[in-house]
């Protein structure tokens, strides 16, 4: 896929998540280890759950904890999911003529489900809903627009890695479960509406 050099700008800058606005509550030993994470493009791995469990007790909450690293288990099923209600809902959105053909620009979208259920996991442990960089945000508005992504069937997939989320996490039938999954996906769904 050749991507256009306003593209190539904007993607190193499109980077969504902020850890700034929890540097009052977290050890710095704990942000490290969320900012080596985001900066590696990876979810949280055990033994940084494990630490951050042990470096910020008091102020994290297990069972999120516990959600983020489910999250990060059934990633792939979860991302199948999503991407099979945007099939669903977008007859026709990845064959020719569609918003998500060829080929490259549907895996592109299920590639941003992956790294958009990675970002909520890191606000899930870190336990705020405040995990969003808004300048980060504004880049990837750009982005989107530059390279035509479909955001109606963005928002429908976001909306689908939530109820996936929830469906493949313990308790999942869990009323607080469900609205506490839901509650660190309204950021991200509030954005991409916005955008």
């Amino acid at each position: 896929m050749q991507l256009s050099d306003r593209a190539k700008e904007l993607i190193p800058k499109a980077r969504i998540v902020s850890f700034t606005s929890w540097e009052e509550r977290l050890p710095a030993a704990v942000l490290e280890r969320f900012q080596a994470a985001d900066n590696e493009f990876r979810y949280l791995r055990d033994e940084d759950i494990n630490a951050i469990s042990e470096e910020a007790e008091d102020t994290l909450d297990p069972i999120k904890l516990q959600v983020s690293r489910q999250f990060r288990d059934f990633a792939s099923t979860i991302v199948t999911e999503a991407r099979g209600q945007v099939l669903i809902g977008f007859p026709g959105i990845t064959d020719s003529g569609g918003d998500l053909y060829p080929k490259h620009r549907a895996e592109a979208c299920w590639r941003d489900f992956w790294q958009f259920l990675r970002c909520v996991s890191y606000g899930l442990a870190g336990n705020s809903t405040q995990y969003l960089s808004q300048e980060g945000l504004g880049y990837m508005a750009l982005l989107y627009e530059e390279l035509k992504v479909p955001l109606p069937a963005m928002v429908v997939g976001i909306r689908a890695l939530a109820i996936a989320g929830q469906k493949h996490c313990q308790s999942a039938h869990d009323d607080d479960l469900t609205a506490m999954i839901n509650e660190h996906f309204a950021p991200l769904i509030a954005a991409l509406e916005a955008f």
